[in-house]
């Protein structure tokens, strides 16, 4: 019989009894643990095949229970009929336990374009290359959800990592994407302050330069010959009114920018170059090589 409006096809969504993946029959199924995609029955595939679901397949999962919401993609149609198998981290995320109802719906999610993520430890700062950690381990997963935390595994150990932020939307899916990630500090994590104790705020950089030792020139107090009273003149700067630099104690007075080279240098003979100014040339005694003869 021809129809002249032929029927239009339900969206799939559809209720299973969800289990960990440690309850699934057969070998451990560690792939599954370390990604984001769930094991469903064979009947599902037949459904969503006749539904010309788009590619790739992603699903809404709902516990109806606590309206507790992720989104999974798919990695096998091999699970028992009436049951779907998740990843432990993420049944932990829907606050579900074993055999209890999930609702599952077939949806379409944006590509995504940026994600904001927050790990749960400490520890990840120890990684060299963390953005390259992360983007390996999200090659297991199809979308990510705000607020989930997920579990990236990397040299045997667990890291469990809080999606604070995806756009362009709150579900995304990260299948084929060009992807900026940014991280923020961990939980726990402050910043380490530099320890500066009260009594050094309150000191003066100059108290802190030793003062002179031993003897210091020109620093008693004068006499006239004649026994009248010297006339008191402006007093000047000394060597000892300035701090003397000691090799090992910081310059505090440093600029930045500047650069101060320390040399000895020879001082200047006063009375030297006063010679030397008045020198006028052919102005010196004269000899005769031949004798007088007087």
């Amino acid at each position: 019989m021809f129809r002249l409006f032929p029927e239009i096809p339900r969206p799939f969504n559809t209720q299973y009894k969800c289990f960990s993946v440690s309850m699934l029959p057969g070998n451990e199924r560690q792939d599954v643990e370390r990604g984001g995609k769930i094991i469903m029955p064979p009947s599902a595939l037949d459904t969503l095949t006749r539904l010309n679901i788009v590619y790739p397949m992603l699903f809404k999962l709902t516990n109806k229970k606590t309206n507790r919401i992720t989104h999974c993609g798919v990695l096998e149609f091999v699970a028992d009929e009436g049951k779907v198998y998740l990843p432990y981290w993420m049944m932990h995320n829907l606050l579900l336990q074993e055999g209890e109802i999930l609702n599952v719906e077939c949806v379409s999610l944006p590509v995504a374009t940026y994600a904001r993520f927050q790990p749960q430890s400490e520890d990840f700062l120890d990684i060299t290359n963390p953005k390259a950690v992360l983007e390996n381990g999200l090659r297991n997963f199809a979308c990510l959800t705000t607020g989930d935390v997920i579990a990236i595994k990397y040299n045997a150990r667990i890291y469990e990592m809080c999606v604070l932020e995806t756009k362009p939307g709150s579900a995304v899916t990260i299948i084929e994407c060009d992807m900026n990630v940014e991280f923020a500090p961990p939980v726990g994590y402050k910043e380490p302050e530099k320890p500066v104790s009260k009594e050094e705020d309150n000191v003066d950089p100059v108290d802190l330069m030793p003062e002179p030792t031993g003897f210091v020139a020109f620093k008693g107090q004068g006499n006239r010959l004649d026994g009248k009273k010297r006339k008191e003149s402006a007093p000047t700067e000394t060597a000892s009114d300035k701090p003397v630099y000691v090799r090992g104690i910081p310059d505090y007075d440093y600029k930045i920018g500047t650069l101060k080279f320390l040399r000895n240098v020879k001082p200047v003979n006063v009375k030297e170059v006063k010679d030397q100014d008045e020198f006028k040339a052919f102005m010196g005694e004269g000899f005769s090589l031949r004798k007088s003869k007087k």
